[in-house]
């Protein structure tokens, strides 16, 4: 066997040595089909509302700034007009979006408390696009956890977890509306349990590394057996975008 043939084939082993390993590899990995088909019609998107007194339009899933035009484009009405088509000094609709997971199939509904905080109207679209009108049934700012009640029967239910058995680099997945994109479903793993932040030292946070943006508070964080084991809640950032640091309320803290 000549020198070219002897590494034409050492190379043709080592490739083919790679491929079953990257094979072997993605065999490892995740598949969250399954939870996503199953979990999903018991997700909704949360739409609040609240007047403010001589106040411009603005829209709070977007920090409190004027609403893109695409977004008009997709939501019309959901959103409000931009400012000048109402005189100076008139109350103003402020609008903000989050996510929410039903816990009873009769109506009850777990979200943030920033989320409804102070909304004068509470819009929930369900999985099946219906949209009911909610109540405030109760808030805990310290824990930033709200329950509302919509009135219907049948509803789909998600399954609780026991988040104090959680560890550090297990998978878990977010289906929420980021920006109001209803039902996105992002994955990655326990960065840290039991983090504590600054202003919200009285919860023990999931930090997660899963993609959450504006419109995922509320929202729920499912292990990799569906069960529900957070509320996505808040994220750290200095762009006003995802960065890889995402934190939870545990769902025994929240339940």
């Amino acid at each position: 066997m000549t020198l070219i043939q002897r590494t034409f084939f050492f190379w043709v082993l080592l490739l083919a040595g790679l491929l079953s390993w990257q094979s072997a590899v993605a065999r490892e990995l995740p598949d969250f089909t399954d939870l996503v088909e199953q979990a999903a019609p018991g997700v909704v998107n949360i739409s609040s509302t609240r007047m403010l007194p001589g106040r411009s339009h603005s829209f709070e899933g977007f920090g409190g700034q004027e609403i893109p035009e695409i977004f008009r484009h997709f939501f019309g009405d959901r959103f409000p007009a931009p400012p000048g088509r109402g005189g100076p000094g008139r109350s103003q609709e402020r609008q903000s979006l989050g996510s929410g997971f039903i816990v009873s199939d009769d109506g009850y509904i777990l979200t943030n408390a920033h989320v409804v905080e102070g909304a004068d109207e509470i819009v929930v679209r369900l999985n099946d696009r219906r949209e009911l009108e909610a109540e405030l049934i109760g808030s805990d700012t310290q824990t930033d956890v709200a329950l509302l009640k919509v009135e219907a029967t049948g509803l789909p239910t998600l399954e609780m977890g026991d988040s104090d058995t959680l560890r550090v680099g297990e998978w878990v997945a977010a289906i929420g509306s980021p920006f109001g994109f209803d039902y996105s479903v992002t994955a990655g793993i326990i960065s840290a349990i039991n983090r504590t932040l600054p202003r919200d030292a009285y919860v023990p946070f999931i930090q997660t590394d899963v993609a959450i943006n504006p419109g995922n508070s509320g929202g729920p964080l499912f292990n990799l057996d569906g069960e529900v084991i957070g509320i996505n809640s808040q994220i750290f950032t200095r762009s006003g975008g995802f960065m890889g640091l995402s934190f939870a309320i545990p769902i025994n803290v929240a339940m």
